[in-house]
């Protein structure tokens, strides 16, 4: 049976949106993928034109040059994306680094990034994972250490998404590292132009191939006192822990819609290629993997559906965003795992959507916090 793609969050002015969004999708960023995947990088062009057409930091108040939306128009975007196995240009981090900004940043630091984020003009990332910690965000070593009327940034960070495209970067640094966690602020670097900053190796990664995930290096790299986000040191580690319920719900809505794409596609497959004289979709095993599937994603849409709707209402806790990211990125896998092996031999083969998909949704149990990690938190909130 086909999925019923509406859900209990949408209404109509936002199925309007996410035909423009299709729309967009369609005409600009489909027909570049393959070459984004050999380049390792949608470039900056794709960036400036969907902030020109206002689909950028769609939920970000127009005050601020941002959509004047809620996170469902966000939502939209991501979806549409994950249906099509399209996952080079990271809008989720980029719209992530705007909410650091949003929720944490001066005004001053607002009114400067978050209109040009916005425009597309400053594609951002977000530094925190480096070559010897990676879970243990307490156990950085990036230093910003203050000189004269600044810091001094010195460390390197690994598997930066956006990192090679990236005119904003948001690094996780010590301060003052005999105070810990208390010790972590977060800087904001510009990277145009900036002495001491260089963008390693864009990495061979086993899925999301049109993604830059990037190494990044400073050394010695200097920013002004105004630089730290929020004003005051000390404070970034509480300003990470507060946004990751909006980055795990992302992923959530993220593998369920990758689970709808992988369906259809799996569907109309299976109908159309024949084995023993009759449609693959005929047999028992197939009819009943498909059931499984349909299952799966019906239920969950219930689920999704409603961290959405407690994020837009600002009532989503940390431990139920854990479960969207928990369930979503585990069944992800396994539905992926599956609609391949329907696929038979095709299925391996890079030119069908179905394998792009089951490389890429490896990494969703690893990023925004482990799968173990989700457990860790969701258990001490029983």
């Amino acid at each position: 049976m086909p999925i019923d793609f509406r859900r209990s969050w949408s209404d109509e002015d936002l199925e309007l949106y996410r035909d423009n969004v299709v729309r967009f999708i369609e005409a600009e960023m489909v027909p570049h993928d393959e070459a984004a995947r050999q380049r390792g990088n949608v470039g900056h062009g794709i960036w400036r034109k969907a902030g020109a057409l206002g689909l950028l930091c769609a939920d970000i108040p127009g005050a601020y040059g941002g959509g004047g939306g809620d996170f469902r128009h966000e939502a939209v975007f991501y979806e549409e994306m994950s249906r099509r196995g399209l996952t080079g240009m990271s809008t989720a981090v980029h719209t992530i680094v705007a909410h650091y900004f949003l929720n944490h940043g001066t005004e001053a630091q607002k009114q400067k990034y978050l209109p040009r984020m916005a425009r597309g003009e400053l594609v951002s990332a977000i530094a925190m994972t480096e070559p010897g910690a990676g879970s243990d965000l307490q156990g950085i070593r990036t230093r910003a250490q203050k000189d004269g009327d600044g810091y001094l940034l010195n460390g390197s960070k690994t598997f930066i998404t956006n990192g090679f495209l990236a005119e904003v970067v948001l690094v996780v640094a010590k301060t003052d590292p005999a105070l810990g966690a208390k010790g972590t602020s977060i800087l904001i670097v510009e990277t145009e132009g900036r002495s001491g900053f260089r963008v390693g190796r864009v990495l061979d990664k086993i899925g999301m191939k049109a993604q830059d995930t990037s190494e990044l290096f400073f050394d010695d790299v200097r920013v002004p006192a105004d630089a730290v986000l929020g004003g005051a040191e000390g404070q970034g580690f509480f300003q990470l822990m507060g946004d990751l319920p909006y980055e795990r719900t992302i992923i959530g809505v993220t593998a369920l819609a990758t689970m709808e794409g992988a369906y259809q596609a799996t569907l109309d497959y299976v109908r159309d290629r024949k084995a023993f004289g009759k449609p693959i979709a005929e047999f028992q095993n197939t009819k009943f993997k498909l059931a499984e599937i349909a299952t799966q994603i019906k239920v969950g849409r219930a689920f999704i559906d409603r961290c959405v709707e407690d994020l837009v209402a600002g009532k989503l806790d940390t431990a139920t965003a854990s479960m969207a990211k928990l369930w979503g990125s585990e069944t992800q896998g396994r539905v992926l795992d599956e609609c391949l092996q329907l696929f038979g031999g095709y299925g391996y083969m890079n030119e069908y959507l179905v394998a792009r998909m089951y490389a890429d949704a490896r990494i969703q149990r690893i990023y925004g916090g482990t799968s173990e990690i989700m457990k860790e938190v969701i258990s001490r909130a029983l």
